[in-house]
Parts: C-alpha cells; sequence; structure tokens
C-alpha cells in the first residue's frame, strides 16, 4: 500500500496542473507613475491628498526612502527598469536632435536586441502585459509587443504630445493603441486612469492561473492633468491632487482584484514614480530639493513601495540605496530565471533589501545621476558629489564648476556645500567619476566611454494615425 500510495504521489507532482506549478512563481505588477512627487502620497508624508490605499499597501509591505530613478525626465528613466541599465549605456539618454525625450514619429527608439523585463519573464513562462505609457518608440519595431508584451493597451508617449491641449498643433493627434492598432485618435483623457485600470483588472482576472507579469505605468499625473467626474474638483490640491487621488482608487482596485481572485498572496505589486514630481504643476517633493528634470534629490528620488503578503515585511522601510535598474536582475532570479549574461547589466538583486534580511546592505557602491549624456554627480553611502551642472537646467554652461558635496543623511535638501571640510571625501567619490566616465561617457567634457551600446533606430519613419 505504502508504495501504490507514493507511485501516486510521484504521478502526481511529474503531471501537476500548469496552475498548481505556476503557484511557485509569483505574479508581478509594476504600477509606474508618472510625475508623481516623493511627498505626493501619504506613505511619503504628504497631507494635500488623500491616499488610503497606497496607506494600506504601506502598511502591509515595505517603503524604500533612496530608491532612485537613472533620470529626472520620462523616456531614460523607463529604460531603465525595462533593461536593467543605464540610459546612456543602451543609448535613450536623449532622442536623436539631442532632446530630452523621445517624440511622435521620432527615429529612435528601444533597441529590439536589448532584454527587457517582459521578455526576461516570458522566458519564465509568463504572460506579459503592458497598459498605459510606454515611451520607449512608437516605430513599430519599438512598440511593447515587439518587447515582450503579449498584449498592449495605451498611449505610446506622454499625454501632452497631442492636440487637445496645444495652441499650436505641432504634433499628430494623441493616439490610444490596442496592440499595434490606433483605435482612437485624442481619446478623452477624463477617464484614461478609469479605462487603464479595466483593462488591468481584465488582465489579472484572465490570467489568475498565473504567473503574469503586469507593467501599469499610468499616463497621470503628467500635464494636462484629467480626472473622472469622480475625482475631479475634489482634492485639495487642484488638478493634480485630482489625478494623484484618482490614481491611489486605482491601486485600491487592483488589490482588490487581487484579493477577491485569492492570488493575493502570491503577487508581487511594486508602486514608483518614474521621475521625481513636476512642481510647476502641483507635485510635492518635500524634503528633497527641486523636482522633475534636476539631478538635485528631488529629481531623481522617488517614492518606492513594494507589497507581497507573507513574503515582505508589513509595515517596514528601507534606507538602503536601490535603483529602478535593480528589479529586473531581481525578479530574474526570484522567478528561477537570469538576467542576461552577454552584455553588461546595472542593475543589482536586491532582494535582501526587499525582504528585510537582517543587515543587508545596498549592493551599489555608487549611484550616478547624468543629465542626459553629461554626468552630473555620484552618490556613495550618504555622499553625494556634484562634479558638472551643464545643461538645461541652469541655462549656461559651467566650466568654472567646483566640485559640490553634500551629505544626504545629515543634509537630505542639499543646503550646505561641505566639500571644504572634507577633500578626503571629494578625492573618494571622483575615484568613482573618472570610472563611470570610462565606462558610460560624458558628454559634458566629450569622452566617449567604451560600454555603452546604440539605441534602436529606423530610416523612414512614420506616424502613429487611425486607419
Amino acid at each position: 500500500m505504502y508504495r501504490i500510495n507514493s507511485l501516486l504521489i510521484l504521478s502526481a507532482l511529474l503531471f501537476a496542473p500548469t496552475r498548481w506549478l505556476a503557484a511557485e512563481k509569483p505574479n508581478i505588477i509594476v504600477m509606474y507613475i508618472d510625475d508623481l512627487g516623493y511627498n505626493d502620497i501619504g506613505p511619503f508624508g504628504s497631507k494635500l491628498h488623500r491616499t488610503p490605499n497606497l496607506d494600506v499597501m504601506a502598511q502591509e509591505g515595505r517603503r524604500f526612502t533612496d530608491f532612485y530613478v537613472t533620470s529626472g525626465v520620462c523616456t531614460p528613466s523607463r529604460s531603465s527598469l525595462m533593461t536593467g541599465c543605464y540610459p546612456k549605456r543602451i543609448g535613450l539618454h536623449q532622442n536623436e536632435t539631442g532632446g530630452w525625450v523621445l517624440f511622435p514619429g521620432n527615429k529612435r527608439g528601444l533597441n529590439p536586441s536589448e532584454i527587457t523585463m517582459a521578455e526576461v519573464l516570458k522566458e519564465q513562462g509568463y504572460k506579459t502585459a503592458c497598459v498605459g505609457k510606454w515611451h520607449l518608440g512608437d516605430q513599430p519595431e519599438f512598440l511593447p509587443t515587439r518587447q515582450g508584451f503579449d498584449y498592449y493597451f495605451g498611449i505610446p508617449f506622454s499625454n501632452d504630445m497631442g492636440q487637445t491641449d496645444r495652441l499650436r498643433k505641432i504634433y499628430p493627434p494623441l493616439p490610444l493603441l490596442r496592440m499595434e492598432e490606433v483605435i482612437e485618435e485624442e481619446p478623452d483623457q477624463r477617464y484614461i486612469t478609469q479605462r487603464y485600470t479595466q483593462e488591468a483588472v481584465q488582465f489579472i482576472t484572465e490570467n489568475k492561473e498565473g504567473p503574469f507579469f503586469l507593467y501599469l505605468p499610468h499616463t497621470m499625473p503628467h500635464w494636462p492633468q484629467y480626472s473622472s467626474e469622480n475625482f475631479a474638483g475634489k482634492s485639495k490640491n487642484g488638478k493634480w491632487g485630482d489625478t494623484v487621488e484618482e490614481i491611489d482608487w486605482s491601486v485600491g482596485q487592483v488589490l482588490d482584484t487581487l484579493k477577491k481572485l485569492k492570488i493575493d498572496d502570491n503577487t508581487i505589486t511594486v508602486f514608483i514614480s518614474d521621475n521625481g514630481g513636476a512642481t510647476q504643476h502641483g507635485a510635492s517633493n518635500f524634503p528633497l530639493k527641486a523636482g522633475k528634470g534636476t539631478t538635485w534629490e528631488g529629481g531623481h528620488r522617488v517614492p518606492m513601495v513594494i507589497r507581497w503578503p507573507g513574503k515582505i515585511p508589513a509595515g517596514t522601510t528601507c534606507s538602503e540605496l536601490g535603483i529602478t535598474m535593480d528589479l529586473l536582475p531581481t525578479f530574474a532570479k526570484l522567478t528561477g530565471g537570469q538576467a542576461p549574461q552577454d552584455r553588461i547589466i546595472d542593475g543589482r538583486d536586491i532582494w535582501p533589501l526587499i525582504s528585510g534580511e537582517k543587515n543587508a546592505a545596498t549592493p551599489h557602491e555608487a549611484y550616478y545621476y547624468y543629465f542626459r549624456g553629461t554626468l552630473h554627480a555620484v552618490r556613495s553611502g550618504d555622499w553625494k558629489l556634484f562634479v558638472s551642472r551643464k545643461g538645461r537646467q541652469n541655462k549656461k554652461l559651467d566650466d568654472n564648476f567646483k566640485p559640490e558635496l553634500y551629505n544626504l543623511k545629515d543634509d537630505i535638501g542639499e543646503s550646505t556645500n561641505v566639500a571644504a571640510d572634507h577633500p578626503e571625501v571629494v578625492a573618494q567619490l571622483m575615484q568613482h567619476i573618472q570610472a563611470i566616465r570610462a565606462d558610460l561617457g560624458d558628454d559634458g567634457i566629450d569622452v566617449p566611454g567604451k560600454n555603452v551600446r546604440e539605441p534602436g533606430h529606423v530610416e523612414n519613419a512614420v506616424t502613429l494615425t487611425q486607419k
């Protein structure tokens, strides 16, 4: 009898249904919010915005107070999340004319030869979807459906790159895509957050057997801000606050769906902003300095909350340095795969930080702040050293710039330059500066970098329009 039962058990294991096997791999949801400020949600101190769902998510998960994106603007930031690399390494630190981000009909995009987070997870049996703003190229070769995603629904670039809110019609009509087809032009943006949420919930429901990867990059609160009648005019912070509170509603819908489908305990949910908040439109990055488009902390340090019931310690905070580039290698290892081995990947596995492992420390000796292709600063430990501020943010060159040193632990607002008091720290950080200049280059001093790759390029770019 014992032998028969053993054979039955062995047979059950060998021929187990896909659903049973999939339970070993967690579902993954990454919500990437456009231009949200460090201080725009309750878990990071906001008193203006009501974010009850994010408050609960933080209570049930883990906050990262020193979490970074690799750029103060959209395209380069998103390229790092998808590939685990600095934008300079993969040629998406700027567009083909030297501008900040990609625009409709640009020839440049995410090179199809790069390996995205979606492609890494597909190798492990994941169903994949991108719902929302892509902004890594709008040519067919660069769309999510060619970069590892089984499904795409969304606006492929920023919501201001259309006609509705432009006095000068410098762009074609704003396209809304399903897969690779334009299904609407100039969609009613009052309902875009709701529509993304409905699509996300449908994808989760249809793939509840798992495993699935959902990338949910919201269009809001990027300008122009729109909210449905359920939220418009109801916050304490105008249109900006309205959009933030509707995004919080969206978070609640996603989390409620996971609980309803009884897959909550096997799903990692991540909430991050794509860059520092746009203060001119209503964002708050307090207590950080400046915001979107800069290399001050307010441009690169963002709110991050991650949740996985039973696996990530609830109600905890991590102050170790983490970067969006780290998510690809972390998720790869967690799901039984690996980050690409045939090329340089800048991200590192930060599961020990996420899981709250005792005495876990950041795997990064240094983090680098690039402004387009110009190296501005480096952080190592609590120290941050500026070596340049060349670029549009100051409207002038700075050939006579003298290095500035800030202690981010004592001076999170970067108000006091202490370089003169710590020459040994300046000298140490300059070693990191020289190393990354050799590796990635520095356009500000015309150093090319020896380990950079080409972006994607098409010669005859087309404009997305409804057929």
